[in-house]
């Protein structure tokens, strides 16, 4: 049953990871005003990898299943549901917008010569919250269709 548990752990991780880094992506480079297709594809790849590496590396769904226990919300209330997906989000959510954040202002740093009069702090807190509310919703909505598909599949 343990092992059950850590191919649905791996498996919700590389969806949720792929899901989020696609339309955080696609948010990020369309709420900057300069989107590309290159830009979003680069985008897109370096969000993947982070956030498929903190799917395995972070254990999501025992640290929020711990804290809604904790809380005393029972699985699949609202309350819960709600909770767990803030947490989520806390753990994805700033780590990718930050690395986006970066790369963009990096790029256009370099692209201007240094001469681009952008700040990056009031660029990252923009897009943080931008990537926050949607990441939100994302999550609050796919993660538990995604995990009703995954125990489906590795139920016996």
């Amino acid at each position: 049953m343990n092992e059950q548990m850590k191919k649905i752990g791996r498996q919700m991780g590389i969806r949720m990871g792929i899901l989020m880094s696609f339309c955080l992506a696609l948010t990020g480079t369309l709420s900057s005003g300069h989107f590309t297709p290159v830009g979003f594809i680069f985008s897109f790849i370096v969000s993947a990898i982070i956030s498929i590496l903190i799917g395995f590396v972070v254990p999501v769904g025992k640290i929020t299943g711990d804290v809604c226990r904790k809380a005393g919300f029972a699985q699949g209330t609202i309350k819960e549901r709600l909770l767990s997906s803030l947490i989520s989000n806390l753990i994805y959510t700033p780590l990718m917008t930050f690395v986006m954040v970066l790369l963009a202002y990096t790029m256009v740093m370099k692209q201007s010569g240094g001469m681009a009069q952008l700040s990056f702090l009031p660029m990252f807190l923009h897009s943080l919250v931008i990537c926050f509310i949607v990441g939100y919703i994302l999550i609050f909505i796919f993660q538990p269709l995604f995990m009703k598909q995954l125990l489906k599949k590795y139920r016996p």
